[in-house]
């Protein structure tokens, strides 16, 4: 090499070695003026973090203080004309299944529940002589809950009023309708029952069934007739012909229709205490039913409403008996003939019964609702025909 290469190649490595040096110093240069500032972020953005709480679940507004977060609830309690209630049972409940709280209405009829977890609440309201009512929201929280006023509403009171009608209102009853039984609509009939279990009648029913058969506009008409058609054959010609004679012929029927109604209905049925009337069977085979009819001649239903040997009848028809030995002719009069009407009359009284369960019903309007299961429930006297003494209770 040349001692100008040589020159050259000093001057070359002398600015080489001096710009090593400045590169060095300004290395060190901005190590120290530049690089603190341009760490400095970093520096701070490492500093250590804050400490969180763990995570639990719990909302933001659950992780405030107790006295931030609980509720309360306010209300009254008011009647329909806006007075406030006192004393009235207020319960809470939730749907968490915490225990229930209760509390009463103050004397200006508000209550109060305070520090309450939020959520959803139902309170029901009692008090007496009012109906309960019930109230349910949520309640969030830190929230003082204001409850709609709480109208209570009286107890309507119900009272069941039973009215149970006497035996002596209901037999009254049906004795009004059988004065409306008529055959064909006109001839009265009055003495029959087609209510099996009807109630017995009172001697003040007895007596006045008897009296209103005796002055029956038909029952004088049908006497009127009978002494005429007497007068006509000349019966009981004791009493003669002419005016005088048809007036004592139509008294002594009409005194014997008279007295027999009400010896052997009214009398003698309120001493013994049995019932005159005929209870209609309607059931059964003809046969049962012929029985039943005949049987009736000798017993009757008591006022026990029991079967029992018709002494009312038996007694009754020799008493009217003996009795027209007063008002007929000497030669129409006598014991012989007093048995002898009384058979008549009894033979009469079955031919009367039959008609009663095989005949007139069809030809009386205006019945009862007649039911044959009822009936047919009755005890049968033709098969049950004993002395009332020798019953079995």
């Amino acid at each position: 090499m040349n001692s100008t290469e040589k020159g050259s190649g000093r001057k070359l490595w002398g600015r080489t070695t001096r710009n090593r040096v400045f590169r060095s110093l300004s290395i060190v240069w901005l190590t120290v003026s530049v690089l603190p500032a341009a760490f400095a972020t970093p520096a701070q953005s490492q500093q250590p973090p804050v400490a969180q709480p763990p995570a639990t679940g719990i909302s933001a507004a659950q992780q405030l203080p107790k006295q931030q977060w609980t509720g309360s609830l306010n209300g009254t309690v008011v009647d329909r004309s806006g007075d406030q209630v006192v004393g009235a049972l207020v319960t809470l409940t939730r749907e968490d299944r915490s225990p229930k709280q209760e509390v009463l209405s103050g004397d200006n009829g508000q209550f109060t529940f305070a520090n309450l977890v939020p959520g959803t609440f139902s309170i029901t309201i009692t008090a007496r002589d009012f109906t309960t009512q019930t109230f349910s929201g949520i309640l969030h929280p830190g929230e003082s809950y204001m409850v709609p006023p709480i109208t209570l509403a009286l107890v309507t009171a119900t009272t069941r009023l039973q009215v149970v009608a006497t035996g002596t209102e209901v037999a009254e009853e049906e004795v009004k309708l059988q004065e409306r039984q008529r055959v064909l609509g006109v001839l009265p009939n009055f003495y029959v029952s087609y209510v099996p279990d009807a109630f017995p009648l009172s001697s003040k029913q007895k007596f006045e069934l008897a009296w209103k058969t005796t002055i029956d506009p038909v029952t004088i008409i049908l006497t009127a007739v009978t002494a005429g058609i007497e007068q006509a054959r000349n019966d009981y010609s004791g009493y003669g012909q002419g005016a005088q004679g048809y007036g004592k012929r139509f008294g002594a029927a009409y005194a014997d229709a008279a007295i027999g109604t009400f010896i052997e209905s009214a009398i003698l049925p309120s001493i013994l205490k049995q019932d005159p009337r005929y209870f209609y069977k309607g059931t059964g085979s003809k046969r049962s039913r012929i029985l039943y009819a005949i049987a009736n001649l000798v017993v009757c239903k008591g006022d026990n409403k029991r079967w029992q040997p018709n002494y009312s009848n038996f007694f009754g028809s020799l008493a009217a008996g003996g009795l027209s030995n007063l008002y007929y002719p000497k030669k129409d009069r006598g014991v012989g003939l007093t048995f002898e009407n009384a058979a008549i009359g009894f033979g009469l009284g079955a031919v009367v019964n039959l008609a009663q369960e095989f005949v007139l019903r069809r030809f009386t309007p205006n019945l009862p609702h007649y039911d044959p299961a009822q009936s047919a429930r009755s005890p049968d006297p033709s098969k049950d025909a004993v002395p009332s003494g020798d019953r079995r209770p």
